[in-house]
């Protein structure tokens, strides 16, 4: 039998229906590797074991009366990002390392109307504001993959939700909630072998997320397979009208699609993506996954996305100007930390010198900077205006093709020590994954070979909004045709 900590979500679920396994025993296998791994991986700032064992026990009840829903019993991790009601919310901050809200967000409500089980709330960078997740308050998370013969080096999961992504590969969660503001769902998900997909802005409410970037903030899911985030993010999806740019739009069977097959679907392959200096085995990777795609039917076509050289640039003056306002609410005075001062306008900077750690502030700096008077046009103006025309290049490119394949990141996981000393280095980890956030499109990340270290690669497939079923079916072919099986050095004992 199958160690319950190595199903896939399809498998555990297809295991609890036909009573193979309970609940509460998966969910005790999973706290328990959490017990013995997180101390070391730090994927978990809180644990909620028994909270998890009640609705463990809760689900194991529904199941005996034939009551199961599409996440009965299933055991998460949820990004410390979403307000679970009555368990503490940090976003990865000391600002909020106090916060329990009163309420719950409206995906990780969605997930537990469908009967999912949470292990505990993951670790993240500090308000999702990394690519590496070494800005959070309560410590680095290491990733579980190990280069060959460099057993001792600390590697990093990517960020921001290197926490969730960590425990799934670990095998601590089969699957995990996480967000996408520029890539921090699929850059992580690349770097510890497992699947990720951010999708179509409006597909799931932002409601009960700790803002960063409103425009850009998306939630989705990351899971070991293609399929198994194809499971997550319908129950995850859906109209709420709590928030205002959520889409009233239905929610397909997603998981269907993954088995679809891309016979005659037309695939982008955009010429601005071959970067000066790309990896040799990056660039190798995606001329597989061409290959791959090309074999089971699907047609190539070169197209250009012209306005990509921009995208870095305007991410990061409009990121930083969206998060300088979102964060302005944490004063001091309504909740979260609170530095005495002598009058109210040093309690304010106190309270936000303490609370914000380097990588914030230095974000809230730009972005104040950038809606400051005399810059406001020359900066923030000029980056929406290019915006539209990163939208504009994928609005065109979707009349000749129905996916767009790429790479998922530049490089395969680096060591903490490597680039943390250089933030421009660490924003270029970005570099494939930010035009979808601007656009508003989805995208996904699948694991597809390894690097000569043995460190998992990762392809990204992007999609025209809301049809996020020919991204599953695009993923679904390449994890077909990848094969991947490698597993990291550091997960829970079978």
């Amino acid at each position: 039998m199958t160690a319950p900590t190595d199903f896939t979500l399809a498998g555990a679920r297809a295991a609890l229906a036909r009573r193979e396994i309970s609940a509460a025993e998966l969910t005790r296998a999973h706290l328990a590797a959490i017990e013995a791994l997180n101390p070391r991986l730090n994927a978990y700032i809180s644990a909620t074991p028994e909270l998890a064992l009640a609705q463990a026990e809760a689900a194991d009840a529904a199941l005996a009366r034939g009551e199961g829903r599409a996440l009965t019993g299933i055991p998460l991790a949820i990004k410390d990002l979403f307000c679970t009601a009555g368990t503490r919310t940090t976003a990865g901050s000391r600002i909020l390392g106090n916060f329990v809200p009163p309420y719950e967000s409206t995906v990780s409500g969605n997930l537990l109307r469908d009967g999912a089980v949470f292990l505990g709330k993951a670790n993240l960078d500090e308000f999702a504001m990394g690519s590496s997740n070494t800005t959070s308050a309560f410590g680095p998370v290491e990733n579980p993959w190990k280069r060959e013969g460099e057993a001792e080096t600390f590697l990093v999961p990517g960020g921001s939700s290197g926490g969730s992504a960590a425990a799934v590969a670990a095998r601590l969660a089969l699957g995990a909630t996480a967000t996408d503001t520029g890539g921090s769902i699929r850059q992580p998900a690349a770097f510890c072998g497992i699947a990720g997909i951010k999708p179509t802005y409006g597909r799931c409410s932002r409601f009960g997320i700790v803002a960063f970037a409103s425009s850009l903030d998306q939630a989705g899911p990351v899971a070991r397979t293609v399929e198994d985030c194809a499971i997550l993010l319908g129950s995850m999806a859906g109209f709420d009208p709590k928030d205002s740019t959520s889409a009233d739009i239905a929610v397909p069977d997603f998981a269907a699609a993954c088995a679809r097959g891309v016979k005659g679907l037309r695939i982008g392959i955009p010429r601005e993506y071959r970067l000066d200096g790309l990896p040799a085995e990056i660039a190798a990777l995606w001329e597989q996954g061409m290959a791959w795609l090309k074999a089971e039917g699907a047609e190539l076509v070169e197209i250009s996305l012209p306005h990509t050289k921009y995208a870095l640039p305007t991410y990061y003056i409009v990121a930083p100007a969206e998060a300088s306002s979102n964060l302005a609410r944490y004063d001091g005075v309504r909740f979260g930390l609170r530095e005495n001062g002598e009058d109210l306008k040093d309690l304010y900077e106190r309270t936000r010198a303490a609370g914000f750690g380097e990588e914030v502030r230095r974000r809230i700096l730009i972005g104040t900077y950038v809606l400051s008077a005399g810059y406001y046009d020359a900066y923030y103006l000029k980056a929406q205006q290019v915006r539209a025309l990163i939208k504009r290049d994928f609005d065109q490119a979707w009349e000749k093709v129905d996916a767009i394949l790429t790479p998922a990141t530049p490089s395969a996981a680096f060591g903490r020590d490597e680039k943390q000393d250089d933030p421009v280095a660490m924003y270029l980890n970005d570099v494939f994954t930010v035009t979808a956030n601007l656009a508003g499109i989805p995208g996904l990340a699948v694991p597809a070979g390894q690097d000569v270290k043995g460190l998992p690669l990762g392809l990204q497939v992007l999609g025209k909004p809301f049809d996020e079923e020919t991204v599953f079916a695009v993923g679904g072919a390449i994890e077909r045709a990848a094969g991947f099986t490698a597993l990291p050095a550091l997960r829970a004992a079978a």
